[in-house]
């Protein structure tokens, strides 16, 4: 069972949670905290890959 498997029962479960334990007003806080996280692990994933395809694009060209 993975994260993707949650669900929408269990997504509001732990809504609910982290509204308990942090309160309303640092909910916002919260969020926009995990958004830039997020963005920034997509965008060094991205950055990762690009790299990567370079590398393998120069090798080719070096064999040729």
């Amino acid at each position: 069972m993975g994260i993707s498997q949650i669900g929408i029962p269990g997504l509001i479960i732990i809504l609910v949670i982290v509204l308990i334990i942090f309160g309303p007003k640092k909910l916002p806080e919260i969020g926009g905290a995990m958004g830039k996280t997020l963005s920034e692990f997509k965008k060094s994933t991205r950055e990762i890959m690009d790299d990567g395809e370079t590398a393998a694009k120069q090798e080719n060209n070096k064999e040729t």
